[in-house]
């Protein structure tokens, strides 16, 4: 095809203007950081996502020189936080420390205001966390899970179990665990582990299915005791405690990852500084201790990695949720 001078004068400008965007957003990245960061976390203070925010914040704000803010926005099964994030401007400013949550919350929600896998990009996954069942032995006397399902099925009303929310990781391994033994449950829902395991100390719940790091002080200390982790193999942060498939719940597997995102629209070279950054953090000895320490076991995966599992668990829990009839009540 023969190029009229308009033509050619177009696609120049066109070409020009396409090296400038480029350039523009390589140097965005240069020049990232130069001003505080916003690390969301869609639940409130004192559960396993703050936490791990947290330490994340102190450990960016060390590396890259400016404030790291936990901004914390709770509620709707971590939906809310997800949310204002994936609306954020897309500048690096605005990250979310998301979790497996909100690939259940997918098939939960049917009216969310965004979609998480198509409006957020997955930074990096920074640990993957055990779900632990969990009881007060003052209010709940079971050693097993054996004892805990007959306490269920003499209960008048069966026993109810509190999680951070519908359509979160604690609620779906609180109807498998119904459906799996027949007891007779009760969902409690709360904004985040935080009041969960107040109540939980206090007899207002019978049990949890909480990740380990926000019982573990607690069950140190003999104010709660750990039944069953949720997770196909044991945890390191207590080795003594069996598996649900060890009890004689064959099938059980589920935990709780927990990983960085931004808005899906920020500038790709700006996205693969941010993965550079978290990637060093997570690997570094002294974050790892740090999470050994909160029950935690740090996750490896390429941005591209992480998102295929995002896929794949969604898909995964869509099923789980069809199946176990998990609504927004």
């Amino acid at each position: 095809m023969r190029l009229t001078p308009t033509l050619s004068r177009r696609l120049r400008a066109f070409a020009l203007a396409g090296a400038s965007l480029a350039g523009g957003a390589a140097a965005h990245a240069a020049d990232w950081p130069s001003h505080t960061i916003t690390l969301v976390v869609p639940f409130p203070t004192g559960g396993t996502t703050d936490v791990l925010a947290r330490a994340l914040g102190d450990e960016l704000s060390r590396k890259l020189g400016q404030a790291v803010i936990v901004e914390n926005r709770p509620g709707a099964g971590a939906t809310i936080g997800a949310d204002y994030v994936a609306k954020a401007k897309p500048d690096g400013y605005t990250l979310l420390m998301g979790a497996v949550h909100h690939t259940i919350a997918t098939s939960v929600y049917k009216s969310l205001g965004y979609d998480f896998q198509k409006d957020l990009a997955p930074i990096a996954p920074i640990a993957m966390v055990p779900n632990v069942l969990t009881i007060n032995p003052a209010y709940t006397p079971a050693h097993n899970v054996a004892e805990l399902v007959a306490l269920a099925k003499q209960a008048p009303k069966g026993l109810t179990y509190g999680s951070n929310g519908y359509g979160t990781a604690q609620h779906l391994i609180g109807t498998q665990f119904q459906a799996a033994t027949g007891a007779p449950l009760l969902h409690v829902p709360y904004k985040g582990s935080g009041p969960l395991t107040t109540d939980l100390l206090g007899g207002q719940v019978s049990m949890s299915f909480d990740t380990i790091t926000t019982v573990l002080p607690h069950i140190k200390a003999g104010k709660l005791r750990a039944l069953a982790v949720t997770t196909a193999r044991r945890s390191d942060a207590l080795p003594d405690v069996p598996t649900l498939a060890e009890t004689g719940l064959p099938g059980f597997d589920i935990g709780t990852w927990f990983g960085v995102f931004a808005p899906a629209a920020t500038p790709k070279p700006l996205l693969a500084r941010l993965s550079s950054e978290v990637e060093g953090i997570t690997a570094s000895p002294a974050f790892k201790q740090r999470m050994a320490a909160a029950g935690a076991e740090p996750m490896k995966e390429t941005p591209a990695q992480f998102g295929q599992r995002i896929a794949d668990e969604t898909r995964k829990f869509a099923k789980l949720v069809k199946e176990g009839n998990v609504k927004v009540e």
